[in-house]
């Protein structure tokens, strides 16, 4: 159950190393393409999680955990041959809807098969494996990609579900089916509301912010969130009731758990561009010099809940989210001539504020809800996750180039209009590849800025909306 997580959370971490490979391709990708790459296979595994533990429970754990890892295969597969972009794209999609078929049940697995006694470190150790297939997803991805084609990475992940698969089919109990909705109208509208908001920030600096395309996708957006949340009302098994958002914590921990995956998963886009263009470094190179941001999480995590009894929830949220916005200011100050150790100090410092801020927002989301509605909160921190990683692409994706098209030499623009870095080093001599890279890096540092003053606004939002909350439960249990 274990590798099945690292498996589907891994591929998030290890496709943004294919990024270069995947810009200097003969198909040579727009950079809003791009993007979608990313965030094709992250906003399908957003949006369907929680649709994924409901069949779960609907159809049996086990069944749908078999499902969802032949789909992952399947989608990788197709992603490795896909002959032009389209179907590598559909190929992302597949491989999406399978991970978040896979991940809810997995954890559902474990708890049907260990005892009561044990749930709580099954739960934690369970927990833990994003941090790692962070880890795996950057070491892995760059070591298979070593062999210099971005198509291994897709295929090695084809055998690796399919033998889980295997496991899972001889080792995995059978648990019991529940008669619960499925809800296929409300996530229909979800995922066609997500897709609809990341067409408006991705293909804003190509097709223009005035374009119709862009401006179409921001209305649709709106109107297909109020149409949900409508829908969501009045069906009787909602996919997500938008009545839990009344409650303060909830509402606040689950804003935060999206701005610090927003702030995480734009540093792992840029991180492997930056590493590779700006510092000259190797792809497995590469995937190692991102290790230092994981270092803490995998060290620390289980100490964050003693430091939050001792100084208190409110000043923990507000030190994660100090950390995580410094770190990411601090990583906007590095160029090309940094030495990699000061670039690993500012991952180091970022390590820290996700390392503080994964288990405080994470207690507060389930200490919001009662004890019978466990499931929703699960699925609400996988949504917020994954929704906050798509988010942060796209934004880091849409900013980055916006810059890096404005601060190219004019010649090179009115010559050429490069949107990457690929199309920008092709089509100009190689004498002048250092303009091309100082404009890279100068975006780089832009787009990171703006996602650091995001995180920063967000976070004193939340903490905030946290202190707040807190003193009126306290006031309310003076009165009593």
């Amino acid at each position: 159950m274990c590798a099945g997580v690292v498996l589907v959370v891994g591929m998030v971490a290890a496709v943004n190393l294919a990024i270069p490979m995947l810009a200097a391709s003969e198909w040579h990708p727009s950079a809003s393409v791009m993007v979608w790459i990313v965030d094709t296979y992250v906003i399908f595994f957003a949006c369907l999680v929680i649709p994924g533990g409901a069949a779960g429970d609907r159809f049996g754990h086990k069944g749908v955990l078999l499902a969802g890892l032949g789909l992952f295969a399947t989608g990788a597969l197709l992603s490795a041959t896909a002959p032009n972009l389209a179907l590598l794209l559909a190929g992302r999609a597949i491989t999406g809807v399978g991970a978040a078929a896979v991940l809810p049940n997995t954890l559902a697995v474990l708890l049907h098969a260990v005892p009561a006694e044990r749930k709580g470190p099954t739960i934690a150790i369970w927990a833990s494996m994003t941090g790692i297939g962070g880890v795996a997803g950057n070491v892995g991805g760059g070591a298979l990609l070593a062999g210099g084609s971005w198509r291994v990475l897709f295929a090695a992940a084809v055998p690796v579900a399919l033998l889980l698969a295997v496991l899972v089919a001889r080792v995995a109990p059978v648990s019991a089916r529940h008669n619960r909705g499925l809800d296929p109208l409300g996530t229909l509208l979800l995922v066609a509301a997500s897709l609809a908001l990341l067409i408006g920030i991705v293909e804003g600096p190509e097709r223009g912010w005035g374009s119709a395309i862009v401006i179409g996708g921001f209305a649709c957006s709106a109107v297909l969130f109020t149409v949900w949340t409508l829908v969501e009302l009045k069906v009787e098994h909602p996919l997500l009731d938008p009545r839990l958002f009344r409650l303060p914590a909830l509402r606040s921990a689950s804003l935060g758990m999206t701005a610090v995956f927003f702030g995480m998963f734009a540093l792992f886009y840029v991180n492997a561009s930056f590493l590779q263009y700006g510092k000259g470094f190797g792809v497995l190179r590469t995937g190692l010099g991102i290790i230092p941001v994981t270092v803490p999480i995998i060290l620390g995590a289980r100490h964050v809940g003693h430091l939050a009894r001792r100084v208190g929830l409110n000043a923990t949220i507000a030190l994660a989210f100090a950390f995580v916005g410094c770190g990411l200011l601090g990583l906007s100050t590095t160029d090309a001539q940094t030495p990699y150790v000061g670039y690993a100090a500012w991952l180091l410092v970022t390590g820290v504020g996700v390392t503080l801020a994964l288990p405080t927002l994470s207690g507060a989301i389930a200490g919001s809800l009662p004890p019978a509605q466990a499931g929703v909160g699960a699925g609400l921190q996988a949504t917020t996750r994954e929704f906050g990683s798509a988010l942060g692409v796209a934004v880091m994706g849409t900013v980055l180039t916006a810059r890096f098209v404005d601060a190219l030499p004019a010649d090179i623009r009115a010559d050429h209009d490069p949107h990457t870095v690929a199309q920008a080093l092709a089509a100009t001599p190689a004498a002048r590849s250092h303009d091309v890279i100082t404009a890279f890096v100068s975006g780089t540092q832009a787009a990171l800025r703006v996602i650091a003053v995001t995180v920063l606004v967000v976070g004193l939002l939340v903490f905030v909306e946290s202190l707040l909350s807190r003193r009126r439960e306290a006031g309310r249990g003076g009165r009593s």
